[in-house]
């Protein structure tokens, strides 16, 4: 027979005072209290005016005439660095060809809305003006008691 003794392995230390199966760990996570509350479709307005105003403001926002920080509380972050990129590309193209930011001039036609789920809203608002016709696409979820956009595409 050897002398050698089993092999142990390393036992976990807890620290002093304290038993291990005595550890408090956190319950919960706190963004599912802290974080961004959804909220029912009963708790909210009407989105439609929301959803035409912020067309009007998005496209305004992408010819120049309105700063993009004026619709910040009504986006999400990810809403809001889409169309910040978008604000800077049309800024390089019209500082290429020449051209001066000016107020457009369009009219909000049909919108059509539908509610997937409780809480939120998908749209498109077909927006018209002179030259073309385009549509804006929008997801509005209810966060916090209010409207918020968490998608917004210009088409």
């Amino acid at each position: 027979m050897s002398d050698a003794l089993p092999a142990q392995h390393p036992v976990p230390v807890a620290p002093f005072g304290v038993l291990p199966s005595k550890v408090i760990r956190s319950p919960f996570q706190s963004d599912e209290f802290f974080g961004a509350q959804p909220t029912s479709r009963s708790s909210l307005p009407n989105p439609q005016p929301l959803l035409e105003n912020l067309t009007r403001c998005v496209i305004e926002i992408l010819a120049g005439a309105r700063d993009l920080e004026q619709i910040s509380r009504w986006v999400t972050d990810d809403v809001y660095r889409h169309l910040l990129k978008r604000v800077v590309l049309s800024s390089r193209a019209r500082h290429a060809t020449g051209r001066v930011v000016r107020r457009p001039t369009f009219s909000i036609g049909s919108t059509s809305i539908c509610e997937p789920r409780d809480g939120v809203v998908e749209a498109v608002v077909i927006v018209h003006n002179r030259a073309r016709t385009r549509a804006v696409a929008l997801r509005l979820e209810g966060l916090d008691n209010r409207w918020r956009a968490t998608a917004i595409n210009v088409l």
